[in-house]
């Protein structure tokens, strides 16, 4: 277990951490048809969206209320009901959705009275769907902001439908990609289970080119599968952010729920196969069990490059749970981790402690470590400590390609043992160093031994899926 320190600094350093009205956009960004709304300033809007259209390098709908320095005052409700009007004639959305921003919340705006009141004067709203969640950014997180927004989409649109015994709903957290969904989404199907994405940035910011332009999310999960999700008979979720929204589906429906910290690494994936097989009455299929036997190669080569290696890695709980806890079982040593927010999460990183800080802290903490992990912000700090930076999470806006990274699954594990161990290659092949884990001799010695070789000690030993089956 990991102990929690929470950094004593007048001011945040080049900060890691994103706001809670973000990851609410990020959330409802999920949903087809929906329009998600900022209830604040016009900037606090303009800068979100500079970060959503950078890392995924896609056109992002996301509108505002425009509170001023009047409105701030006296009250938002004028601009909230001029923004659902506006809205629902421009761009006709199925769903509105609305976070809050440290400004309104502040001022202490009544937005769910603002939007029966909306509702009761303007008729012509009946036909759009309106979500609210309170997200201050003087607290909390980007994870924060997204599971809020999740269980507000589940408490405002889900009700009980009778239970349909092969459908399952699954619960991403913020830091799955659209490529980590689809594959999950690929796994859930091959065992005959349809699966129902809440909510679904797979469909929505895959980066594909869309036939049509509405000004709304063009893809996602729609407002009629929300719905759907009520007869769910299993709720998986991924990440630790999820547990909110998992609970909320089962005091609605009544839905079992299963969550899983991590689908990074391989005993976390085994246990996932194991429980689908178990809920399909079906075998793990052939292809999946190629794929496990290749993330063992994959491990098997890549922890040359990774076995006693020091990290320093910053990311939100649930990713600094999933990257940090593959580094562990590649035989890396995690020196430093710094995090966002608290989260049951950090209670089981394989690491001494975990400061909840900023880029600062990591700077500081890496000095003697070989690598730096975290979001594109990290990279000055890389720069000057002389350093590679491996990036994760969001934003991630000097690289392309963030919508298609894969990193769940045996696949995605395989991806990105490849990713961590080529950045160390790199480093060893360009740096020439001396004091390294291996030096070059041993490790060519290593890289070239013999299918009877020993594997190295910090690498573990795993059973088969069958044994685990067993």
């Amino acid at each position: 277990m990991a102990r929690v320190v929470e950094s004593k600094k007048a001011c945040s350093v080049n900060p890691l951490k994103m706001s809670q009205p973000l990851g609410a956009s990020l959330a409802f960004l999920g949903l087809d048809s929906c329009m998600p709304v900022m209830h604040g300033s016009q900037g606090c809007t303009s800068f979100g969206l500079v970060l959503l259209v950078r890392h995924f390098k896609e056109a992002i709908p996301l509108q505002t209320t425009a509170m001023n320095e009047v409105t701030s005052i006296m009250g938002g409700y004028d601009n909230i009901e001029a923004a659902l009007l506006n809205i629902r004639k421009r761009a006709a959305p199925k769903i509105i959705a609305i976070c809050s921003t440290g400004l309104t919340e502040t001022k202490g705006d009544d937005v769910d009275g603002y939007i029966v009141t909306a509702r009761k004067r303007k008729p012509e709203l009946a036909d759009t769907e309106i979500v609210y969640v309170s997200t201050p950014d003087y607290v909390g997180g980007f994870e924060d902001g997204f599971a809020h927004a999740v269980t507000a989409i589940v408490r405002t649109l889900v009700k009980p439908l009778p239970m349909k015994a092969n459908q399952v709903t699954l619960l991403p957290g913020s830091h799955l990609s659209p490529a980590d969904i689809d594959e999950l989404r690929e796994i859930i199907e091959a065992f005959g289970l349809g699966v129902i994405v809440l909510p679904d940035v797979s469909g929505s910011l895959d980066g594909h080119i869309p036939p049509d332009w509405r000004g709304t999310t063009l893809g996602g999960t729609t407002l009629e599968q929300v719905r759907a999700s009520g007869a769910s008979a299993l709720t998986i979720g991924v990440g630790e952010q999820t547990r909110e929204a998992a609970h909320a589906l089962k005091e609605i429906a009544g839905t079992p729920l299963e969550i899983f910290e991590r689908l990074t690494g391989l005993e976390c994936n085994d246990r996932l196969l194991q429980h689908l097989a178990q809920v399909s009455g079906r075998p793990v299929p052939a292809k999946y069990r190629r794929q496990r036997s290749q993330l063992l190669d994959a491990m098997l080569d890549g922890h040359f490059y990774t076995g006693g290696i020091k990290v320093a890695i910053a990311a939100e709980p649930d990713l600094l749970l999933a990257v940090g806890s593959l580094l562990h079982d590649m035989g890396a040593e995690l020196r430093c981790c710094v995090s966002t927010t608290k989260s049951d999460a950090h209670a089981q990183l394989p690491a001494d402690q975990v400061i909840l800080g900023d880029l600062e802290d990591l700077e500081r903490g890496a000095s003697d470590c070989d690598v730096l992990i975290t979001h594109s912000h990290g990279r000055q700090a890389a720069e000057r400590l002389g350093k590679p930076l491996l990036r994760i999470g969001f934003p991630v806006f000097d690289r392309i390609g963030n919508a298609h990274r894969c990193q769940v699954g045996y696949r995605g594990t395989m991806a990105l043992i490849f990713e961590i161990a080529n950045t160390m290659m790199g480093q060893i092949v360009h740096h020439h160093a001396t004091d390294w884990p291996l030096t070059p001799e041993a490790l060519r010695a290593a890289t070239h031994a013999g299918p009877g070789a020993a594997p190295h000690p910090a690498l573990p030993v795993t059973p088969s899926l069958a044994e685990v089956s067993a």
